[in-house]
């Protein structure tokens, strides 16, 4: 048996490549080695034994190739960030995800089964609970209320306060070219794989950390820019108040769901949140992996905000434990598994003060009137 991972070099992508290999498969893996992400090329964790084409997923021929002789693969080649790149994200997570299903139609090949990396930014905002209202799922919050330094969501009904509240897979709400591009993503797979007869799944991924995660990468990934601030003695850059919350897991526990998902029939043309439903405040994130790196740092808080971001976003993982699967790490465990793997790497560089200016060039980091008034 033979399966292809897309993006195999990277942090998730490698992590399932491994489990596959010791399970016995051989692994494809197709690969672009963005420089952003691999600036020293191919990485040392890519195993030796994969058969290895450096390529982007939007290249035909390449596609071709890789799915030679391939029964189960494993989407995890993506394009995010920040930056108003808007027609990449779709060049990339869109068409070429679409190129996978038109390479298995065109050629008849035997694929058994696509695996969709997703992501939670499909929700945008989320879902709230009003204690008048009921359940109920904001629109983006209005530039004019952030320049107002307004982190909060109130009611648009009754202008009252709204809590958040765990978010299914039954309402999707996307608010960024990102998000768009991966929810088109799984109506690609899922609406071609129906079509055609290719059992497909997608993975809506909460936000995903561990070792082998690009810290090159200062656009996005938390703990990346965490690290290159902390190892080089620098402030930890903190938007809006710090006490926005996310679903943060281990990314050996999304590798472990992936696995899952091949081996179960009844997953098939489903879309699944893989997290751990727990929320994790930004501020209490930063203070568990930092006590992890072994420092106490600067916390820089200038009442910035970032175009794009939610306020508040925790999925409902129900449905996948109904299933049987539940995440195993603690954030506690995989802080320490990261922090461990990346104080071994030969230069950690920070890169994240230039990206924060190239992003305030671009108008996606902007000032409150909060920090203003200061």
């Amino acid at each position: 048996m033979r399966a292809l991972v897309t993006g195999g070099a990277g942090q998730i992508g490698s992590h399932i490549a491994d489990r596959l290999l010791r399970r016995g498969w051989d692994v494809t893996v197709l690969d672009n080695l963005d420089g952003v992400t691999h600036p020293r090329g191919r990485p040392s964790w890519v195993p030796a034994e994969v058969r290895f084409i450096e390529a982007d997923t939007t290249d035909a021929g390449a596609m071709a190739r890789a799915l030679e002789g391939v029964q189960a693969v494993f989407h995890e080649a993506a394009y995010q960030g920040l930056l108003p790149d808007f027609s990449k994200f779709f060049h990339v997570n869109a068409a070429g995800t679409a190129l996978i299903y038109e390479t298995i139609v065109e050629r008849r090949l035997p694929v058994q089964k696509v695996i969709v990396a997703s992501s939670q930014a499909v929700y945008g905002e989320g879902a709230y609970r009003c204690p008048q209202h009921g359940r109920c799922y904001p629109n983006p919050r209005p530039l004019g209320q952030l320049l107002e330094g307004e982190w909060e969501f109130r009611c648009e009904s009754c202008g009252g306060a709204i809590e958040p509240v765990p978010t299914d897979e039954s309402v999707v709400r996307c608010a960024t070219a990102y998000g768009v591009s991966k929810h088109g993503q799984e109506e690609i797979a899922l609406g071609l794989g129906r079509t055609y007869g290719i059992p497909s799944v997608a993975l809506r991924y909460a936000i995903t950390f561990g070792p082998r995660q690009a810290f090159h990468n200062a656009y996005s990934g938390l703990s990346g820019i965490l690290a290159q601030r902390v190892l080089n003695g620098r402030p930890v850059v903190v938007y809006e108040d710090g006490r926005q919350t996310r679903d943060i897991i281990s990314v050996e526990d999304v590798a472990d769901a992936n696995l899952f998902a091949l081996e179960r029939d009844d997953t098939d043309f489903e879309v699944y949140n893989v997290g751990t439903g727990r929320g994790v405040s930004v501020l209490e994130f930063v203070n568990v992996l930092a006590a992890r790196l072994g420092a106490q740092p600067e916390i820089e808080m200038n009442a910035e905000f970032r175009l794009g971001d939610v306020r508040h976003l925790v999925p409902d993982t129900g449905k996948l434990a109904a299933l049987g699967w539940r995440p195993r790490r603690t954030l506690e465990q995989a802080a320490q598994a990261y922090a461990g793997w990346v104080v071994q790497q030969p230069e950690v560089k920070d890169n994240v003060g230039p990206a924060i200016d190239e992003m305030r060039r671009r108008g996606v980091v902007l000032q409150s009137k909060r920090r203003r008034a200061a």
